[in-house]
């Protein structure tokens, strides 16, 4: 499968790169700092350098490929617009392109509560985390709206770490038994994984190892 991932150089999206030029893919991987991100030569690997905002440039990274891998990363005090932005020129990249297919990072504030409003919306919720998640929801509305196939993956706190294959995913809410985190390996396998299987389509998925 030819997929291009957005937020190649982060946490995240090492490990997808990694994992999906592992498993046969062709992967673009799309950054602005791509070419200082000590990716190994790869015939399967093409490094397209790009900010989020350059829609010429977002669009030729999403041209040509079977899906879109979307794993955004930035500040959590609101000030950064990559999250929301980035999804807006993603996303019309892929209608351009005619691309369907897309799976997105997002946060946990997204899940569904044991009341049924989002996480974000609890009293309890952390203040800290809020501006993120109004980032975050930003991007899910457009993607709901847009017309695609989408998966959202609402992620607990990442740990860095290689994935373990042992990890928990629930539509809508977080899975039970919740550790409330996930190795950064894990996230990206389960990405990988919905790819294939298409389990979760049109749901926010929660995760846990």
């Amino acid at each position: 499968m030819r997929i291009s991932i957005f937020g190649a150089t982060g946490q995240v999206g090492r490990q997808l790169v990694r994992l999906a030029l592992y498993q046969g893919h062709q992967v673009k991987a799309y950054g602005r700092n791509i070419y200082n991100a000590g990716f190994q030569d790869d015939d399967k690997l093409e490094l397209c350098q790009g900010g989020l905002f350059d829609e010429d440039l977002v669009k030729d990274a999403v041209e040509g490929s079977d899906a879109v891998l979307s794993v955004i990363g930035g500040s959590f005090d609101g000030t950064d617009k990559a999250r929301s932005l980035g999804m807006k020129y993603i996303i019309a990249a892929m209608q351009k392109n005619k691309v369907k297919r897309i799976i997105a990072l997002g946060g946990k504030g997204q899940l569904d509560g044991p009341e049924g409003q989002m996480l974000m919306d609890d009293p309890e919720f952390p203040e800290i985390f809020l501006p993120v998640s109004r980032e975050h929801l930003k991007a899910l509305q457009q993607l709901t709206d847009s017309g695609l196939d989408w998966t959202f993956i609402c992620s607990p706190d990442i740990i860095d770490g290689d994935p373990t294959g042992h990890f928990l995913t629930s539509a809508h809410t977080a899975p039970t038994p919740d550790k409330n985190r996930v190795f950064s390996g894990d996230l990206a396998l389960c990405m990988l994984q919905e790819l294939q299987k298409n389990e979760y389509l049109h749901q926010r998925v929660g995760i846990s190892n």
